[in-house]
């Protein structure tokens, strides 16, 4: 491996510009994960604006930033009120509160920030060391491989993701009939335009993604601003003892393995590997009652692993193209914005870009673990301001952003229809994850199958005559189709046994 690029990716992070963005990149991150709702998804997609007027390397760290930074702050929400910042630290909630009713709200807070620095950094390294490996291999990819790879990515969110199957899958192609709308890429034919030229160039991803994950959330927790909150319990001093380290040494290794693994994988992320890091640490445990009544390892293993899920995803969108969440989807479109086109040639043709982000996750986390003691307190005041004075200002940032897009009030009224509809959406428990990625998606996996087409003279069984593809297609027939099809079986034969309690 030629060392020289990596060296040089931290010289793009030190420079003084970036260091400024990774900082203020982490803490609106951690700002974002205590504030119930929002989530790192729609506030990346309301900068994404802003991001123009900034160098490449530089909006990326930042935005970066915001993601893994995230993953922090939900936790203190988690632990101090019972109200998880972010879905990934919900099952945080379990045994963290539990710890704070019980006086122990500092080593809580303390263990799960080393765990989410330990886990963060060991998934860093491996990024380093596994995603010049993947970028090489993929510089073999023609169009052919990139359809069966997008088919997989949107297919795999929408059987694995949250909700239900039917809806997840009806939200894909919803987002994939999105993204026809405009001029035809080979032939230049308008299509679904309505004769309408606002509509020839198709409908911006910045507009989808601050509509669906900007208005449309920000509606759906505007209804919801009621419910009630407990209050903020102490939390002392944030420095876990040495009985807390001890307990929570291999639980903090293994959920660093679980987050990066599941990380990679499209429809993983980090909300799913911070739930299977818990249910690997209640089964490992010697005493499994202990789970739900304050066991350290129940704060430490999930943590550990939705940091590291948080940075690994970061891989198949570098490397492949290919987004494995909503809000990897959304810096696809901001890569996209600047000109720079995720995949196998990023590495080579944009080291800086490359390297400069990968790198910025080092410094990231140490701030990260820096910052995220001191502010606690600050945080807690935050939550105090009323959501009917932060949800307006919001959208007006939105609308001024979307606006300073093409300076285009048709723009506008899209952001406002987009947002009903994934307020609509949220509703009826549609997620808004697989729309998007559908439509980030979907002009690739066009475009690639139309060439892949005119390659194989219309012949699809061509894509079984190439090795690469043959191999992809296999794993997505086992991936998509055989998994949750055993998963589906192995259900109804556990709802199908009898009841084995002596009937008296």
């Amino acid at each position: 491996m030629d060392l020289d690029p990596v060296i040089s990716g931290f010289g793009v992070v030190f420079e003084p510009q970036n260091l400024l963005y990774c900082l203020l990149g982490v803490t609106l991150g951690m700002l974002i994960g205590v504030l119930p709702g929002l989530g790192p998804a729609a506030t990346i997609a309301i900068l994404l604006p802003i991001t123009y007027d900034i160098e490449p390397a530089s909006a990326i760290i930042m935005l970066a930033g915001i993601f893994y930074g995230a993953q922090y702050g939900g936790t203190i929400t988690s632990v101090l009120l019972r109200l998880p910042g972010e879905a990934s630290t919900a099952v945080t909630v379990i045994d963290g509160h539990r710890l704070a009713r019980q006086g122990k709200a500092g080593p809580a807070l303390g263990i799960a920030a080393i765990s989410s620095f330990i886990g963060g950094t060991a998934s860093i390294v491996l990024l380093t060391l596994v995603a010049p490996v993947v970028a090489e291999f993929a510089l073999k990819f023609g169009p052919p491989e990139y359809t069966v790879l997008a088919l997989t990515g949107i297919f795999m969110v929408a059987t694995l993701g949250s909700g239900t199957l039917v809806k997840s899958v009806a939200a894909a192609a919803a987002g994939l009939l999105l993204a026809t709308v405009g001029l035809d890429p080979l032939l230049g034919t308008p299509r679904f335009t309505f004769g309408s030229d606002q509509l020839a160039d198709g409908i911006d991803f910045v507009i989808v993604a601050m509509g669906l994950f900007g208005v449309g959330e920000i509606l759906y927790n505007l209804e919801h601003r009621h419910r009630a909150q407990g209050g903020v319990l102490p939390f002392g001093r944030a420095v876990p003892g040495r009985p807390e380290w001890i307990a929570s040494r291999w639980a903090i290794l293994r959920g660093s393995v679980v987050g990066f693994v599941l990380g990679v994988l499209p429809g993983g992320g980090a909300t799913m590997s911070s739930l299977v890091a818990y249910a690997v640490e209640k089964r490992s445990a010697k005493d499994p009652s202990r789970f739900g009544k304050g066991a350290i390892e129940g704060v430490a293993g999930p943590e550990s692993a939705n940091n590291a899920a948080a940075t690994s995803s970061f891989i198949p969108l570098l490397t492949l193209g290919l987004p494995a969440n909503a809000t990897m989807a959304i810096l696809y479109g901001a890569l996209l914005l600047q000109g720079i086109a995720p995949g196998p040639a990023l590495i080579n043709d944009h080291p800086d870009v490359f390297w400069g982000v990968v790198n910025s996750m080092y410094l990231g986390n140490v701030l990260l673990l820096l910052l995220s003691i001191p502010l606690i307190g600050l945080f807690v005041r935050v939550l105090r301001v009323r959501p009917g004075i932060l949800a307006p200002l919001t959208v007006l940032v939105t609308m001024i952003g979307v606006y300073s897009l093409r300076n285009n009030a048709f723009d506008m009224f899209l952001v406002i229809g987009l947002g009903l509809l994934g307020y609509g959406m949220k509703k009826l428990g549609f997620e808004p994850g697989p729309f998007v990625l559908a439509f980030v998606l979907g002009k690739l996996l066009e475009s690639s199958f139309r060439r892949s087409m005119r390659v194989f003279d219309g012949d699809v069984l061509g894509f079984f005559q190439r090795p690469l593809s043959a191999s992809l297609f296999a794993a997505f027939l086992v991936i998509v189709v055989a998994v949750p099809a055993l998963r589906v079986v192995r259900d109804r034969q556990a709802a199908r046994t009898p009841d084995e309690t002596p009937v008296v």
